[in-house]
């Protein structure tokens, strides 16, 4: 079989390590992918993941059999119905579907609709009466821009000052371009965060294993906001109860909602929940895997993951045996001093050979050697009996790979084991 993985990050890394463990796959190629990936994979760099037509003439010209299109751009622009059009089956949402990440304004007006519990908000599209409402909203509160902004079109503003700066940035300086055209405030909801990536292939929901994310760039949950400093999975938040509840209450709800507005969902669905005293909420739905949550959940599957997928895209999914190791696993992005905002690029990685599981996001390769390309170099993720020993292991395995600035926290999952005490 003749594979094609859409992306270029540590996700698509992964994805890509992990469907190489089928042996009736003889290529995968990654479009564009990057030059740590171009160890698993065929690179095709002159391709971006968002060019349509590219990747599907490309697909078409090398008879690929089945396409993974990570990213939720290329998702919400609608490639997947694209590659459907060509005769190629692909995994992911169609366009229609992907709107639940694509629209903060359209999910939260899903749930609503269909009693999901999620946080009150309002949506507006005029800037006076953004900054009117929130002169009286309770706070803290938060502000989303609509559209996708990358991981980071995200505002918590803990004064009245802090909201309205942070509506002027989003629709009159336009930070986040037209994402930013609607936005939707929204009631700051306190608990433990969990996200859950899940299998669907439109009427059956397979959770995958909970995991917990760290989005602040510095030890303590300090400083900016990033696209993830590391996870771990699985989440000691994440009990069999509040599965349970989860699944009654809001997984397959959300499927079941999908489908009666006619956009039925197949790929994988991303929960992003907040566990509030009023029981499990919905904070964010992604219409793709988690980065850098991918990086734990799959190295845990122990399951065939193209199996898997394929059932996604032909509506099997019950007929599927998924099973998931009785591990823990960790994983910690070394990024480039700087990051989120600004860094250099172009520095040598060393010691990538002495560690099985690097996950490349932001690297390049010039006469054999890696160099860093990004503010997310890598993520290094290690797999254990327990939560206490994969912490261990994968701080052990990030020691060896460094490069100049070189930027991680070092109490990734500590959170984590201060509630299993």
């Amino acid at each position: 079989m003749k594979l094609a993985v859409v992306g270029g990050g540590g996700r698509e890394h992964v994805i890509i390590k992990t469907l190489k463990k089928n042996k009736t796959i003889d290529t995968i190629y990654a479009i564009p992918g990057n030059g740590g990936i171009a160890r698993d994979a065929i690179c095709v760099p002159d391709i971006k993941a968002t060019d349509i037509d590219g990747v599907v003439s490309f697909c078409e010209d090398k008879k690929i059999d089945y396409v993974v299109v990570a990213p939720d751009d290329p998702l919400v622009l609608g490639m997947v119905d694209a590659l459907k059009a060509a005769g190629i089956p692909a995994f992911g949402p169609e366009k229609k579907a992907a709107i639940i990440e694509g629209s903060k304004v359209f999910s939260k007006n899903l749930m609503k609709k269909y009693g999901i519990p999620t946080a009150q908000y309002e949506v507006f599209t005029d800037i006076t009466e953004a900054e009117k409402y929130v002169q009286t909203c309770p706070i803290p509160t938060v502000i989303k821009a609509d559209g996708l902004a990358l991981g980071k079109g995200v505002i918590i503003a803990m004064t009245r000052d802090e909201a309205i700066a942070g509506i002027k940035t989003i629709m009159e300086e336009k930070k986040f371009g037209h994402s930013g055209d609607q936005i939707v405030i929204e009631e700051y909801l306190e608990g433990p965060e969990v996200s859950v990536l899940s299998f669907t292939d439109g009427n059956v929901v397979r959770p995958m294993i909970s995991s917990m994310d760290h989005k602040r760039a510095n030890d303590g949950d300090q400083g900016l906001n990033t696209g993830g400093m590391g996870t771990v999975a699985p989440n000691p938040y994440y009990t069999k109860e509040i599965a349970d509840q989860c699944m009654k209450t809001i997984f397959q709800p959300t499927i079941d909602a999908m489908n009666q507005e006619g956009r039925t969902f197949r790929g994988c669905l991303y929960f992003g929940l907040m566990l509030t005293k009023d029981g499990p909420k919905v904070i964010e739905y992604n219409c793709r895997f988690g980065d850098p949550e991918a990086q734990v959940v799959l190295p845990l599957l122990d399951s065939d993951l193209l199996t898997i997928m394929q059932a996604t895209t032909r509506g099997t999914l019950k007929d599927v045996d998924i099973r998931w190791k009785d591990e823990s696993a960790c994983c910690v992005i070394e990024a480039s001093g700087g990051y989120p905002v600004s860094y250099q690029k172009g520095y040598e990685i060393t010691g990538l050979d002495e560690v099985q599981n690097a996950y490349i996001a932001g690297a390049k390769l010039m006469d054999g050697k890696l160099y860093t390309d990004g503010g997310r170099v890598l993520g290094i993720t290690e797999t254990a009996p327990t939560l206490r020993e994969a912490i261990a292991k994968a701080y052990a395995s990030a020691s060896k790979v460094t490069f100049k600035d070189m930027h991680m926290r070092h109490d990734i999952g500590q959170r984590a084991l201060k509630a299993l005490q």
